[in-house]
């Protein structure tokens, strides 16, 4: 689902249960795969042969917006952005329980578990700097739907921080969340990209409907 495309980038609308690059048990049926397929040799090569024109990631239970960069330049630039935390990345989430507070901001490292090998956790050393904002949408009996900015992308930055904070994402089972019979995997959306375009300059923002797997847990939360 290709949302806008140019001689520079694309932006993308990544499907819920779609692999970024290939990995170790992913060799096919990823996101690169297809968009090897679309840009031929279009694409940037500071990924490497495994991640061309991947400037950001999202995990493959997560749906939404990535931007890919045709050429090495733009890759540089957008990277700059993130680094200089100008990108706009915003999501929306279903997490477990009610918060105390209606908006909120999360500060804290994130590095590998320390025994968990598979997760990430808030850690006291060795940690990456993180920080989430957050801001409540809608509370539901058990559940609460979330906008979440990010400010940096750390590997799974948000639901290690719902998390930590005693709100896993509804559906993620690798951090504590509850199961729905909607979901194969966490309730999280990539809505919203905003970029300074690398050789115009122009201001960009896209931003993706709420995928039908999505709609469904609110309704169902609702009552609807």
């Amino acid at each position: 689902d290709i949302v806008y495309e140019d001689t520079e980038l694309l932006v993308v609308n990544k499907p819920k249960g779609m692999v970024v690059h290939p990995a170790a048990g992913n060799p096919s049926g990823t996101l690169v795969n297809a968009l090897l397929y679309h840009c031929g040799d279009s694409l940037s090569g500071i990924g490497g042969v495994i991640r061309p024109g991947i400037v950001h990631r999202i995990d493959k239970d997560t749906s939404g917006l990535l931007i890919v960069a045709k050429n090495d330049a733009s890759h540089r630039a957008l990277a700059e952005q993130i680094k200089a935390h100008s990108f706009e990345r915003t999501y929306e989430a279903v997490a477990c329980g009610h918060f105390r507070s209606l908006e909120g901001t999360v500060r804290a490292p994130i590095g590998r578990h320390p025994v968990k090998r598979k997760q990430m956790a808030v850690v006291e050393r060795g940690g990456r700097e993180a920080t989430t904002h957050y801001t409540v949408l809608a509370e539901y009996p058990g559940f609460t739907h979330l906008r979440l900015r990010l400010e940096t992308g750390r590997t799974h930055q948000i639901r290690v921080h719902m998390a930590h904070l005693g709100h896993p994402l509804a559906g993620d089972s690798l951090y504590g969340g509850r199961r729905l019979p909607e979901l194969e995997g966490q309730c999280l959306h990539a809505r919203t990209i905003g970029f300074v375009h690398p050789t115009t300059g122009e201001n960009m923002q896209f931003t993706s409907m709420l995928p039908p797997y999505f709609t469904r847990v609110l309704e169902r939360l609702s009552g609807d």
